[in-house]
């Protein structure tokens, strides 16, 4: 069984509501599997320390989830175009796995949400894709074959799914994004089956 881990951060739950979707997509594909990890909060004043547990939703990610995936799927809602400050701290810790190589040649792939149409959502997708081009991950994306990418109106992009939650973050996650999720879950399973078939 190959697993794919989704790695996300989500403060108000589209992100995480995404990462459910993605899974769906993994395992829709034989010998997938979704490993769904998330990374604790980080304080702006000190170190934060949190329980190994979190009191709800999906385990801490360790940097043994990334060594032991076939793949990744990393998500964050948008800040100011980028990711969110827990996901990059946790991201700022893997440099014993780029010393090793650990990731070279495994899929990724990238998705967000946003609280405007306008918010960042394309910027924050390329922000994410900087340090698994560093650990010499290769990148996926959507197609346009996916047709919602043409239809769509809230959010979705060819760097990867994408939400618009909503200024009050309670916009819900449009048939169309699902469907966008789901198309990238399936996409990077089959890629990394097709990689350690090889």
């Amino acid at each position: 069984m190959h697993e794919i881990l989704v790695l996300y951060y989500s403060r108000y739950g589209a992100t995480a509501e995404m990462a459910q979707h993605i899974a769906r997509g993994i395992d829709a594909v034989d010998n997938c599997a979704a490993r769904i990890r998330t990374v604790p909060p980080v304080s702006t004043v000190c170190e934060a320390t949190a329980d190994d547990i979190p009191a709800g939703g999906p385990p801490y990610a360790t940097l043994d989830d990334l060594q032991e995936c076939a793949g990744l799927v990393l998500g964050s809602p948008t800040r100011f175009g980028n990711m969110a400050a827990p996901l990059k701290y946790f991201i700022d810790s893997t440099s014993s796995l780029w010393l090793s190589g650990a990731l070279a040649g495994k899929p990724a792939a990238v998705f967000t949400s946003t609280s405007s149409l306008h918010g960042g959502q394309e910027t924050t997708l390329l922000a994410m894709m900087l340090p698994l081009l560093h650990h010499g991950m290769l990148i996926m994306g959507l197609p346009y074959s996916e047709t919602e990418l043409l239809t769509t109106t809230s959010g979705g992009t060819p760097y990867g799914p994408s939400h618009t939650a909503g200024t009050d973050s309670k916009r819900p996650v449009t048939g169309e994004e699902k469907a966008l999720c789901v198309a990238l879950g399936r996409r990077l399973a089959r890629a990394a089956v097709a990689l350690l078939d090889q």
